[in-house]
């Protein structure tokens, strides 16, 4: 997995914030591991670290969520960041603590990486202010989680993601949708990232990027000169639409059960906050028409993640796990 922390490339008056995340999903039952480790960098001073750990089992409940935030951030000589020296996340791997939580996870890509922008160049341009990359948009993990006073949970052959981003600011307004262990196609996949951005003080449309693997075909979707991108979304799911390379039509409906979504509240370096909604075991359906080919649905009961990023107070989100941060 291609890879690299960025936040010692930022000089001290400069802020940023940067995530190296990861979601697994048990291909058996409703059960999902989210885990994430941050970069805040206020202007004008030292980035601080955070570690975020959420176990998404709508059986039981709401989803149990953890952080601990401003520790430390240190060399990872091995891996890309190591926060408070004792939960660090790498290539091939991620093994920490948080709160109450320990984990030690393998995982290995089940293909290339995912560069989500495309040209290449806007990964150097000012615009957009957000970077991001999927070092495995599918991946295979092993390992095992232990809550305290619960039954570890052990992952064998989940499928999921390593993620990573940075920037300066979030959108002001974005959505994430991510898929595994889709019926009758065990290798197939989407890694789905749009936002909405002010310029000039005015919201701009809906702009989407990513990519679907299926049928051994991986196909970029969204990008620059991608138009008419359709976008419901609330606190409950979202509806997609949008035309990927060569014409394909492609709609994403993502549906989050009960007690299946966590809210968290993300702070912008510079100030300013976004209220966060995440599932990760959503029901989604993806189908793809047009383009000379027959009419496709993909389906998975659980293996969806949905994400839904918001300013701070807007109605329909539910409260925060924890504080700003």
């Amino acid at each position: 997995m291609q890879a690299s922390a960025r936040f010692r490339d930022y000089p001290l008056r400069a802020g940023m914030y940067e995530s190296f995340y990861l979601r697994a999903v048990s291909p058996d039952e409703p059960l999902g591991v989210w885990i994430r480790h941050t970069v805040h960098k206020a202007p004008g001073r030292r980035a601080l670290g955070s570690v975020w750990c959420t176990v998404f089992d709508p059986r039981r409940g709401d989803p149990l969520a953890r952080r601990e935030s401003g520790r430390e951030l240190r060399s990872a000589p091995q891996g890309w960041i190591s926060v408070g020296g004792d939960s660090v996340m790498g290539p091939s791997g991620a093994s920490g603590r948080c709160v109450d939580t320990i984990w030690e996870l393998s995982y290995e890509a089940a293909g290339p990486d995912l560069a989500h922008l495309s040209p290449s160049w806007l990964y150097r341009a000012p615009l957009p202010r957000t970077k991001l990359t999927s070092p495995a948009p599918l991946a295979l993990f092993d390992g095992t989680l232990a809550i305290a006073g619960r039954k570890p949970i052990e992952l064998r052959s989940w499928r999921g993601m390593v993620g990573h981003n940075w920037g300066s600011e979030h959108a002001a307004r974005w959505i994430w949708l991510h898929a595994v262990d889709l019926v009758d196609q065990p290798g197939a996949w989407i890694d789905l990232a749009l936002g909405r951005v002010v310029v000039a003080g005015r919201m701009t449309p809906w702009l989407a990027s990513g990519a679907l693997h299926a049928a051994g075909r991986t196909i970029g979707l969204g990008g620059l000169a991608s138009r008419g991108v359709r976008v419901h979304e609330d606190a409950h799911g979202c509806s997609v639409g949008l035309t990927g390379r060569g014409g394909l039509s492609v709609a994403v409906r993502a549906d989050i059960p009960e007690h299946g979504a966590v809210g968290w509240r993300y702070q912008d370096p510079a100030g300013g906050e976004h209220d966060v909604l995440n599932c990760s075991v959503a029901e989604m359906e993806i189908e793809l028409s047009g383009a000379g080919a027959r009419r496709v649905v993909l389906r998975t009961a659980h293996g969806g993640a949905y994400e839904l990023g918001t300013l701070a107070g807007e109605a329909g989100q539910p409260a925060s796990a924890f504080p700003a941060g």
